[in-house]
Formats: C-alpha cells, structure tokens, sequence
C-alpha cells in the first residue's frame, strides 16, 4: 500500500525527496514511516527500472500500441535503423486530429528541444487554437536532423491527417526543413519565424549586437514595414549603414524575403504570427522539465501531463467565455457588442483596439460607381498613411489594402471606418472567421454529445476512488486505537486483496491477449544508441559487455523497418 502511494507521487510529478518528506509528515515523523529515506529513494529506482524492463524504446512502443487500443483514431508510426533500434516515431491522438482540422490553417514546427539520454530530437507540431493559446496536433523523435528524416516525419503526418495540408508552416531557419516542405507540401507558405531570426542577428554579430540603433533598423525590416517599398528602403539602409553588403548570412536571409518579412506576406492566413508580439509564445512551446537522463517512457508521461495542462486550460478558456461578458471601454453596442457575442475574449481584445482605431481615423470617399465605393482611410497616429477601401453597399462585401482580414482573420480599422460611416451595425458573415469564434469547436462538441467516449469510463473512476479512500482513511483513524479493531481492518484488508488480485489477474492475462494480437511489431524493438555527451565519462568497455553487444548486433533479424497504426482514409476535397 505504502509503494502504491509512492508511485502515485512520483507519477505525479513529485520528486522523491519531496514525497519521502510528505509521508514523514503524514506519520508524525520520520521513526514512523518504517524506512529512511535511501530505502525510498532505492524503491523509487527500482520501479523507473521496472518500469522500462525490457527495453525503454519497447515500453514506448506498447504504450503506443495500448493508446491505439484505447482510441479508435488514435495514430503512429515507427521507423527503425539497420540493427533493429528505434529511429523515429511520430503519434498524435483523436483529439489531435479534431483540433487539425479546425486549426490547422497554421502550424509552427520547431525542432529547437532535444533531451533524454539518447539525445533524440523533440518535434512538435504546434497550432493556435481560438484563445490564441497553443494547440498540440503531434509530436514526434527523430535521430537526426537530414532531409530524409524531416521528408519521412511530414510524409506520415500528412498521412495522418488525412491529406490536409497547412496555409502556413513556420519553422526557424533550417534548409533541410526547408527542402523538406517543398517536397511533401508544396501548396503551403513556408515561412520563417521572427523570434528565431532576430535571436541569430543579434546574438552573431558581437560589433552590433551592442548597437540599439541596429536591433530598432533590424526589427523594422522584419515587421514593421508596411509595404515592399518602405522594405526595401528600410534594408538599403541598414545594410549600407553597417557595411554589410558583402555579408553572406544577411545577403542569404534577403533572398528568402518572401518567407518572413510581413510586407511580403500578407496575402495568406497566418493568424497574426508574423505581425503579433505572440509569435515568442509558439517558440519553445515545449517546456518540458526533461532532464539529459530522462528515458522515453518518462518523456511520454511528462508530455501526457503537459498536453493534459493544455487541455485543462482550454476547457477554463472555453467556460469563462460561455459565462462572461467582456468588459470594454466602450459601450456594448452595435459592432462591438455583436464582436462580444461571436469572438472569444481573446479575439475581442484585437478587435477592440481595432475598433478604437477605427473612431479616430478619418476617410475620404474618392470614387462611386454603381453599386461600389472607394474610400481612403488613413490615421492621425500614423504620419498620415492611408489605405485605400473598397465597399459593396448591396452585399456589404468590403476589402482593404492592408489585407489584414487575409492575414489574420478579423477587420481592420480601416474597414470598421467604412462600415460605421454606412452605419453597419453588426459583422458581415463572410468577416466572421469561424476558426476564431466562441463556437470553433461546435462539431465536436455536437459529436461528443451524440456519443459516449471511452473516456467517460475512467474519468467516473475519479469520485469513486476520492470517495472510498477518505472512507478507509476515515476508518483507520477510528480504528487505530483499539487492537481488536485493526484486527478487523486488517482481516477485511487481506481478504479482499486476495479477491482483487485475482481478478486483476486474469484481467490482465485478457488484455495481454488482446495486445499481442493487435500489436503491429512482431519483434523486439531496440533503445537508440545512447548520446555521449560532453563531461560523460569515457570508462573503456570491459570484456563481458564487449561479447554481450557483439551477441545482441548478431541476433538481429528485423523484417519491417517501418510499423504503425493503418492510415486514416484520405478525403479530398
């Protein structure tokens, strides 16, 4: 009983040290507790190591294998090398999917986090969900860092998804991911993240990372240039101001203009990524506590938790906006109080600072003709630049040159002058992006209520063993005082022990069964090659784990290379 305890806390994400101190605590001090603190910290090991008995990537492989079991669209892929170890491995879940196919117009891929003592790489695949908090649609390993392998990783999770395929993909600035969206993604804007280009120019160049006046020229060329004149006077200056017009990382970046300088890119949906502050919240969006001797079955738990947080957090973002009304400075009516009732509280905020622009900008109306309208709308805040508005007043169909409704989704002050002033009092439908709505997940949610989840099975465990155990605990402090009583307790305690292990026994024999005959591996899957990596000891091998590793190379015999779960269907659409 005490163990079970201890590993419910370290499960937990308690160390043990932390759990050793809660139980002296709990017993009244530590001569109570029955073991000092090295026999606690000798159990915790001993089940870690149990619980990768037979090797940490074989473990992985059958919690995989019993997640697919568990979740009717639940999907992976594995990839092994020559010898039989595990290479790379992509998963994801059925909620994964659903949010891919509601959110997944914009994907971030960042391949910056490695950990665990093989030295694997963590590559996530990161959305932006309607709270613009981060969404997870997979993740994957992989070994290294070639075009194969990154060709390999988008190959499967186009499969896994379907066939659908990103507006948008971020990543840093890498040539092999590049080469390998090119290939696997063709139709999707390939596009660099600013955070990651800004970091590399200022932390570089040591001459001008000192220079304030470099870091303002820089950022303005990477966001804050409206079109692609204002771009490409802002870089003629920088470049000619710090002589670096023979500089091969600068002339290189200015040949992928394109990928990341928002003048240039504004005429597909990127959420706001590029031209937002939030685009440092999808960079790292991994904050695992993984350490460098983390196994992967412990990295699996420590992601399961964080995705776990992840969904908790949109689940309170989703009740606040079903039961609050956001506040503003404004009054609630007209547009902004139809803004109120259809956007989220996050988006409302954008569109609120948009609508104050909209009431101290001026326009001019330029042009009738027929049934269209051109205007000129400019702000006082903005040394005078104007952008010019066309508006249908039969179908309320308006576009702006700045093109932010196509980059991010929402209305621009620019046309929120022009709707007030033909006093449109609420949003047009075809300005309603549902992707940011209170009801972005309304499928789902349709889908959820028309059927009962697997899940609700566990989750009506939670009550059920909250409740019995304050029951036991409740009974064992009334007991705990009469000799006669604990005999009872402890009689009750054996005989049903016995009756449950049995029956947990053969539960166990069944679902056995049923893994071995679902698994899609018929063979042993081997641990990567461990990383060695600076300050580890470099001990000379001795003979016995010579002779052991030349046995074990020699009794490889794999035949697949590659296994999984079936792919999904493709629909086109």
């Amino acid at each position: 009983m005490k163990g079970k305890a201890i590993e419910e806390m370290i499960s937990s994400g308690m160390r043990a040290t932390d759990s050793y101190r809660y139980m002296v605590h709990e017993a009244g001090g530590e001569e109570n507790v029955g073991n000092t603190l090295m026999d606690h910290m000798n159990f915790v090991n001993r089940w870690k190591m149990n619980a990768i008995e037979g090797g940490d990537a074989q473990k992985v492989i059958e919690i995989l294998q019993q997640e697919d079991a568990k979740d009717n669209d639940f999907f992976f892929r594995v990839k092994l090398d020559d010898d039989g170890r595990l290479c790379n491995v992509f998963w994801r879940d059925s909620m994964m999917k659903e949010d891919y196919d509601i959110f997944g117009d914009v994907m971030v891929f960042d391949t910056t986090y490695r950990t665990n003592k093989y030295n694997l790489i963590c590559a996530p695949f990161v959305g932006i969900n309607h709270h613009w908090k981060n969404v997870m649609f997979g993740c994957a390993f992989l070994s290294d860092e070639k075009v194969e392998s990154f060709q390999w990783l988008f190959e499967v999770f186009k499969k896994s998804m379907g066939g659908k395929c990103p507006v948008s993909l971020f990543t840093d600035q890498d040539q092999e991911i590049s080469n390998a969206i090119e290939k696997v993604f063709p139709e999707t804007r390939h596009r660099l993240c600013l955070w990651h280009l800004h970091q590399n120019a200022v932390s570089r160049f040591a001459k001008l990372r000192s220079q304030n006046y470099f870091k303002d020229a820089f950022k303005k060329c990477l966001s804050g240039c409206v079109d692609e004149n204002e771009f490409e006077s802002c870089w003629s200056s920088m470049i000619s101001d710090y002589k670096l017009e023979n500089h091969p990382w600068f002339n290189r970046l200015y040949g992928l203009k394109e990928k990341w300088c928002t003048a240039l890119s504004k005429d597909l949906f990127s959420a706001g990524i590029l031209s937002s502050q939030r685009s440092e919240s999808t960079n790292h969006a991994i904050g695992f506590s993984a350490k460098k001797n983390t196994s992967l079955t412990e990295f699996f738990g420590i992601f399961k938790e964080m995705l776990k947080n992840w969904r908790n957090k949109e689940q309170k973002d989703e009740f606040q906006c079903s039961r609050s009304i956001p506040e503003s400075a404004l009054p609630l009516t007209g547009m902004l109080k139809h803004a109120s009732e259809v956007y989220t509280l996050t988006l409302f905020r954008d569109f609120e600072a948009e609508f104050l622009k909209s009431i101290s900008s001026s326009s001019t109306l330029i042009l009738v003709e027929d049934r269209m309208m051109v205007y000129n709308v400019s702000s006082h805040d903005n040394d005078g630049l104007s952008h010019r508005v066309i508006f249908d007043c039969l179908s309320n169909l308006i576009t702006c040159s700045c093109k932010k409704f196509k980059e991010c989704g929402f209305l621009c002050y620019h046309c929120l002058r022009v709707h007030h002033i033909n006093s449109i009092v609420s949003i047009p439908e075809s300005n309603i992006k549902k992707r940011w709505t209170k009801f972005a997940k309304s499928e789902i949610w349709d889908k959820f209520n028309s059927t009962v989840g697997r899940s609700e099975k566990f989750r009506d465990c939670i009550p059920w063993r909250h409740e019995m155990a304050r029951k036991y605990y409740n009974l064992v402090l009334q007991c705990q005082e009469n000799k006669e009583a604990r005999m009872i307790v402890e009689e009750g305690y054996n005989r049903d022990s016995v009756a449950i292990n049995a029956l947990m026994s053969s539960l166990t024999i069944t679902e056995q069964s049923d893994t071995s005959i679902h698994s899609n591996s018929s063979h042993i899957v081997q641990d990567p090659t461990h990383s060695v990596t600076k300050g580890r000891s470099q001990r000379i091998k001795g003979h016995f784990q010579k002779s052991k590793k030349k046995k074990i190379d020699a009794s490889n015999s794999i035949q697949a290379k590659e296994f999984g779960s079936k792919t999904p269907n493709i629909h086109l659409l």
